[in-house]
């Protein structure tokens, strides 16, 4: 390659004319297409930009075998390029950039434009047709000629780049473009360098770039500009103006992913809605305001509404219309109801009078109001007798002794009957018309009335009302016959009572009677009533006489009955409870005998209820039919994912909702299954779904259902907020009571217990396949490993194909050798997820290898306790270790066991002694190593596996071990050791550094 001047640039090779035409529209198009959804870039070094020195930095200094020179691109413009062309020589050349801030970006793209000559046609030695470009960090522009030394370490290899494209001779020059990532940065920016080893080549160009997610207004919300730290940024957003989240989205602000590549994915967690006066504009990102005349109630995706009839709204963005001047609404009626107004008053009221009995009919009235809820109201008022001198103020209303049927209020029909009238009385009875907005109406209801005199005599009032007699219940009033004038009788009598106090006070019933007595039955004990009564007429009734107090009988006689009968019914009681525990004696007996025989192949019987048999889903000729059997098919638009919260074998696992109508909506965790996906993989990832459905129990994992009639295809669980219990137990080491543990591990036990009665064997148990809720409960899970036991024999196995995974660390010695998985077998690794739980999440083995693990176990050595360990516990880990696996606790056993240390707190306390013990020297890796091979605190908490306090050890001044020999409780308080369990593994680490000076020896 020849080697340009300054102030020229290499030759650059002709293109045809009509591809450049095509490639310069094409390059026109493709902005305008993708404008609308394509990355945003931050540029922080491009060398096209640059017209003067770009001050790069050649090694070695005096060679100068990189060059730069002037040229210009294809557009013209004038560019800096550098080349260099050593096809003889295998040393390293390098060339450094300035210093470039790395801003906000953790992930940096390099552009390399450059082109190579192909080596062949130089035939030389040491030629080479790629180079290596190296970076390296730094929080300031501290590089020298010098420093950092020119060699891979400290530099970090970014990639070897070769040519796609290679200089000829006489062949067209074309250049190649390389665009490379650099990751997981953390200084406040970096150096880029290239090395050069024995090639010719030009570098045109350099751009260093990162990619952020642009300024977005989606759904109504606006979303910041975010670069991405991560395979996805969690963005959060606002709502736009005159927008907010709608009811059902907990208050909880829009937000939206910005994944790596620069490019905003999927939508948002939780939308926006317009608030109320404001719809959705021509798109989704700006909300107007509703026109004048138009309204909108709620906040959501409706649409502004003209105003109902009788209201309009001047301003616009209102979120309901007034009601014209005299038009209201009802307080019931919705915003969107027309305006209406108070009816007009009946028409034609006529009256007939007989006697002391009054009836008024009348017609409709002319104008409903625009309502159809129309009512009629009955006023009346006495004015006196025969109504003398007619003066309207000596009217008053009429007192209770006025009857009305069959309403005074509230009437539906244009009829009414008044009765209880005085004779020689004037009444003036009003007839009101009413609808729903009468009672906020600012005028008075329209009304018609009627003048009525009354002209024979009624009964006067009745005395000499009494209690005749009484019991518990009942009781008879009587009273004194009344002497009427003008030789009339006594029709009947109307009577009616009230209680005096308490429930139904002031509420009258009315008894009528033809005689001066009645007998008042369904009454309460020991209670007084109030009671009065009135005789009627051919004039019709008389007054009410003065209320009277009458009262039943407290508890007497009737009361020893009572008594005598309920002790003749807990006596029968006594009898009938005999009997049952008899019946139930013999119930127990024929169920013994029933499990006790074997050939009675229905199952078992636990509390009560026959214990279902697993069905292996694999045994359906069509596996589909095993889906729709045990697992319940939930319709798509029930779900709403939120967020992905892991991976898994077969698709990725995400938190949703479920909101079924009718139940309350709640969290579930949701397994996909990913596209492209075999018949067979769809077979196997249902299949555990199969499984799950028939399972219930509250120690194993619940299945809510499966959606597999759309894309993508899901199974739904019940969520556990605390996730698996290895992770949990890390995250919370030491935080937990010897109690609290031993009640998650009672909880594992009984739900093993209950797939072991129904004959199901797990095969992958360990605290990694445990889930655990919000209130510690632990639940078994992911059973993908497991398989039904055969029933045909006394000892039921699992064979599995030769190519399965075995989890050799939790997997029982048998299982290992021979593929003969049991219940047994699961007992084994139930005494792995002990020890695991025990040490807070410890790996089980350390870091030996499978192979060790197993050796140290066909030696017969076992985990030792882990700390602060319980003897009664390691003791019951030992049991579910034990070879012959006939003698390994079945999980009945080990429920019961836990149960009564749970009973007994203090077995809980005895631990093993801290000396040392004989131990296989496999094992022995869980010693740490002794101080004097630690050189720094940081080594030394790091050997406890404390190192997670190492920056505030070293922030608080705790900078030596001789510092650390010194520290206190207070001390460990005060650089944020909270947890009792941390602070007694670091005191009595401490606590051995003082006793053994020379040289000191950590222990757990």
């Amino acid at each position: 390659m020849m080697k340009g001047r300054r102030g020229q640039r290499p030759p650059a090779a002709p293109g045809a004319p009509g591809r450049a035409a095509l490639c310069g529209l094409w390059l026109l198009l493709v902005p305008l297409l993708l404008s609308c959804c394509r990355a945003e870039e931050e540029v922080l070094m491009n060398t096209k930009l640059e017209t003067s020195d770009l001050r790069w930095t050649n090694h070695p200094a005096d060679d100068q075998e990189w060059e730069e020179v002037s040229g210009f691109d294809d557009e013209s413009n004038s560019v800096r390029t550098f080349q260099i062309c050593t096809p003889n020589s295998p040393s390293s050349y390098w060339l450094r950039t300035r210093w470039i801030p790395r801003r906000a970006a953790t992930t940096l793209y390099v552009e390399i434009r450059f082109t190579m000559t192909e080596c062949s046609s130089m035939n030389q030695r040491h030629c080479k047709e790629t180079f290596n470009l190296y970076h390296y960090q730094s929080d300031s522009d501290e590089a020298t000629p010098t420093h950092p030394a020119w060699m891979e370490n400290p530099y970090t290899k970014v990639a070897a780049i070769a040519a796609d494209h290679l200089l000829r001779r006489e062949s067209e020059r074309r250049y190649n473009t390389k665009l490379l990532r650099v990751e997981a940065l953390q200084g406040a920016g970096l150096y880029l360098a290239f090395q050069s080893q024995g090639n010719c080549m030009a570098l045109l160009s350099v751009r260093v770039f990162y990619r952020k997610c642009p300024t977005l207004r989606r759904a109504f919300a606006s979303f910041p500009e975010t670069v991405p730290h991560s395979l996805v940024e969690q963005a959060q957003g606002v709502c736009v103006e005159n927008a907010v989240t709608p009811p059902g989205e907990h208050s909880q602000p829009p937000s939206m992913l910005c994944g790596e590549d620069g490019q905003w994915v999927g939508q948002p967690t939780s939308s926006c809605a317009c608030r109320p006066g404001y719809e959705a504009g021509d798109t989704d990102v700006r909300c107007r305001a509703c026109p004048a005349g138009h309204f909108k109630v709620e906040s959501g995706h409706g649409v502004c509404s003209s105003c109902p009839a009788n209201s309009n709204t001047r301003i616009p963005g209102s979120s309901y219309c007034p009601c014209l001047p005299g038009y209201d609404r009802a307080d019931s009626d919705p915003p969107h109801a027309a305006c209406t107004r108070p009816p007009s008053a009946p028409r034609l009221l006529v009256s007939q009078l007989n006697d002391t009995v009054v009836t008024l009919e009348w017609s409709e009235p002319l104008d409903r109001g625009g309502r159809g809820d129309l009512t009629y109201r009955v006023l009346c008022s006495s004015c006196g007798a025969g109504g003398a001198k007619g003066l309207a103020g000596s009217c008053s209303p009429c007192d209770d002794s006025v009857l009305y049927r069959p309403a005074q209020v509230g009437l539906t029909q244009r009829r009414v009957v008044i009765w209880g009238l005085r004779p020689q009385t004037k009444y003036t009875f009003t007839i009101q018309s009413l609808n729903g907005v009468s009672a906020v109406s600012q005028s008075e209801p329209a009304a018609v009335r009627v003048n009525v005199t009354t002209s024979r005599d009624v009964p006067p009032p009745v005395s000499g009302l009494r209690r005749a007699a009484a019991s518990e219940s009942s009781l008879t009033a009587a009273w004194s016959v009344p002497v009427l004038q003008n030789q009339q009788q006594v029709l009947d009598y109307q009577l009616r009572y009230s209680p005096r106090d308490g429930e139904g006070a002031g509420q009258w019933q009315y008894v009528s009677s033809r005689s001066s007595s009645v007998v008042l039955g369904g009454l309460r004990r020991a209670a007084r009533y109030q009671v009065q009564v009135r005789a009627r007429s051919q004039a019709g009734y008389g007054a009410f006489s003065a209320a009277s107090s009458l009262s039943t009988l407290p508890d007497g006689t009737a009361g020893q009955s009572q008594l005598a009968a309920t002790a003749a019914l807990v006596s029968v009681g006594i009898l009938m409870l005999v009997a049952a525990v008899i019946a139930g004696g013999i119930c127990y007996r024929r169920r013994r005998r029933r499990r006790s025989d074997p050939n009675d192949k229905a199952g078992h019987y636990q509390m009560g209820q026959t214990m279902k048999v697993y069905i292996d889903p694999f045994t359906y000729e069509d596996p589909n039919e095993a889906v729709r059997e045990f697992a319940k098919e939930i319709d798509a638009s029930f779900v709403k994912i939120e967020e992905v919260i892991g991976a898994g074998e077969f698709g990725e696992v995400c938190r949703g909702r479920l909101r079924i109508p009718g139940r309350k909506e709640n969290y579930v965790a949701i397994k996909t299954l990913k596209g492209g996906y075999t018949d067979k993989q769809r077979r196997d990832f249902l299949s555990e779904a199969s499984i799950m459905g028939q399972f219930q129990h509250p120690n194993i994992i619940h299945l809510e259902g499966v959606i597999t009639t759309s894309c993508p295809v899901m199974i739904l669980t019940e969520f556990m907020e605390n996730g698996a219990l290895d992770s949990f137990l890390r995250m919370n080491d030491g935080q937990f009571t010897t109690i609290q543990l031993v009640g998650m591990l009672r909880g594992i036990a009984a739900g093993m217990k209950y797939l072991s009665d129904m004959s199901f064997v797990h095969r992958d148990l360990a605290a990694r396949n445990i889930l655990v809720n919000s209130n510690l409960v632990c639940k078994v899970s992911d059973f993908g490993l497991s398989r039904f036991l055969t029933e045909n024999s006394s000892d039921p196995t699992y064979t599995s194909s030769l190519g399965g995974k075995i989890p050799i660390r939790w997997t029982a010695p048998e299982a290992i050798a021979y593929r003969k998985f049991t219940s047994a077998s699961d007992t084994w690794s139930y005494g792995i997820v002990m020890w695991e739980v025990m040490s807070y999440g410890e790996r089980p083995y350390w870091d030996m290898s499978n192979q060790d693990v197993i050796n140290a176990i066909e030696q017969d050595y076992r985990l030792p306790p882990p700390p602060d360990c319980p003897a009664s516990l390691h003791a019951l880990m030992l049991d579910c270790w034990q070879k012959d696996r006939a003698n390994r606790p079945r999980f009945c056993d080990v429920v019961a066991a836990l149960d009564r240390l749970i009973r007994n707190p203090a077995s809980l306390k005895v631990t093993h002694p801290e000396a040392p013990s004989a131990s296989h020297p496999l094992l022995d890796q869980r010693v740490p190593p002794p101080l004097s091979a630690c050189g720094s605190v940081s080594e030394w908490l790091r050997a406890i596996k404390m190192e997670r306090y190492e920056p505030s050890f070293l922030q608080a001044g705790f900078t030596s071990l001789d510092i650390v020999s010194q520290i206190n409780t207070e001390d460990l308080l005060r650089v944020g050791v909270t947890l009792a369990g941390h602070q007694k593994k670091i005191l009595s680490s401490i606590q051995t550094l003082r006793i053994h000076k020379a040289p000191p020896t950590l222990l757990y």
